[in-house]
């Protein structure tokens, strides 16, 4: 089967899983499609028991899939500069120490803490893990999925303050996420890098990364301003997307903060002036139309590594334990923002808000597969897969409706008016002009 022929057969499964839970379900996107990757992947396994001749092919095709390569590599770039434009930046600013605290000491934090629990679980249940090789799941699955927190923002009732901080810490933590996992996958192959040059090698990655993508969204939306031509505005923002993430690979920054840095200024409310009324329109509806799309491919995909990872019954405690710690370890690094949040601006819930919507997804197991071949990576891809999805599957869920149960109980925050803690929707939708250039 060709790549293209199996990007239509995943298309259509999207498309057709989409229409029945819209019918039917009326589950969240993300989660609807999950499920539907899952039950095609159980589909499969079964198929291959019952007839191996049928079965065998099909799995094998799936297999030939590069999950992390196809995360990584192709999807990210655009999925971030998406959901980047979703943030009001204005307000990202006024939480940014809350943002870049939670994206750098709470994941490096989180990643000792879930590291060193995992050790001690697995020595406990007489599983072979090492330190090192639990610091790197530590690491991998620390930071919070941006595609799966965006995904569920937008169905639940928060102040500005609170999805702000949601937002930009996921979608700056990933990056530095995967610095440090990158840094303590090294260590743990052999490797021995010193504990100042991995300090170094997030900051300059970190802070490259934002200066590089914002430089070229300036450059972009300057170039902007000396036309008035939507096509051309659009094939902009698309070349900046995807230009300034790989300009970043290879200049060794951090890709996905530089296109979370450009895809911040593209989309701020105070950049509009620089594009016409109809160039808004076709550019929010492009982009809100590429993050839903690859947003179900990619929870769909993620359902689908069922069949990939291999899930034995005497790794499951572990698993168990590790998704357990992973929760706590969340409430635990929150928990001074939330306080601070609910005492300083009478934030109701901050800190359960902050900790359940730190969802874990795709990310996480996109790293995990990226392991090299190692007596310890079955392990680690299983705990990773299980942590993924029962976070996207339960708090994906339930985020939603326990949003709109603390804002039910108490009314909106002091500071704060009815329409700042309505579900999120598309920014105000424009009526297309005629277009008009010059």
């Amino acid at each position: 089967m060709s790549p293209f022929e199996l990007a239509a057969v995943f298309l259509t499964l999207v498309a057709v899983g989409g229409w029945l839970n819209a019918r039917t379900l009326k589950l969240p996107h993300g989660v609807a499609m999950l499920f539907v990757g899952m039950a095609g992947a159980a589909a499969i396994l079964v198929l291959q028991n019952v007839s191996p001749t049928v079965g065998r092919p099909i799995q094998t095709t799936l297999a030939s899939v590069d999950f992390a390569q196809t995360v990584l590599g192709y999807m990210l770039a655009f999925l971030l500069f998406a959901g980047a434009m979703q943030v009001d930046l204005a307000e990202l600013r006024r939480r940014r120490l809350s943002v870049w605290t939670l994206a750098t000491v709470g994941v490096v934090a989180s990643t000792a803490i879930v590291g060193v629990g995992l050790w001690l679980a697995a020595r406990w249940l007489g599983l072979s893990l090492t330190l090192p090789w639990a610091l790197v799941f530590g690491a991998l699955i620390s930071p919070t999925d941006p595609i799966a927190v965006l995904a569920a923002v937008k169905g639940g009732h928060l102040s500005n303050s609170l999805r702000a901080i949601l937002q930009g810490e996921a979608l700056y933590n990933d990056g530095v996420g995967i610095v440090v996992f990158t840094g303590l996958l090294a260590f743990a192959a052999g490797a021995a890098p010193s504990l100042l040059r991995g300090l170094e090698a997030v900051f300059v990655q970190a802070a490259g990364g934002l200066a590089l993508g914002a430089a070229g969204g300036a450059l972009v939306l300057t170039a902007m301003r000396a036309i008035d031509d939507f096509v051309v505005e659009v094939s902009l923002s698309l070349a900046l997307a995807t230009g300034i993430y790989a300009l970043a690979h290879a200049l060794h920054l951090s890709g996905p903060i530089a296109v979370v840095g450009a895809g911040l200024l593209v989309g701020d409310a105070h950049t509009r002036g620089t594009m016409s009324q109809t160039t808004q329109v076709y550019l929010r509806s492009f982009w809100t139309l590429v993050d839903e799309i690859l947003n179900a491919l990619l929870f769909f995909l993620l359902g689908l590594q069922l069949f990939v990872v291999k899930l034995e019954f005497r790794q499951a405690g572990l698993c168990l334990a590790a998704a357990g710690l992973v929760a706590m370890t969340r409430f635990a690094v929150v928990l001074p923002w939330g306080s601070y949040l609910h005492l300083r601006h009478e934030e109701r819930g901050a800190r359960v808000i902050l900790a359940w919507g730190g969802l874990h997804g795709a990310l996480s197991l996109a790293l995990a597969l990226s392991i090299p071949r190692d007596p310890h990576r079955p392990l680690i891809l299983a705990a990773t897969y299980v942590v993924a999805t029962l976070s996207v599957a339960i708090q994906g869920l339930t985020f939603g409706p326990l949003t709109s149960a603390l804002h039910s109980r108490g009314g909106p925050p002091k500071g704060t008016t009815e329409s700042e803690v309505q579900p999120m929707r598309p920014r105000q939708r424009l009526v297309p002009q005629r277009h008009q250039n010059g």
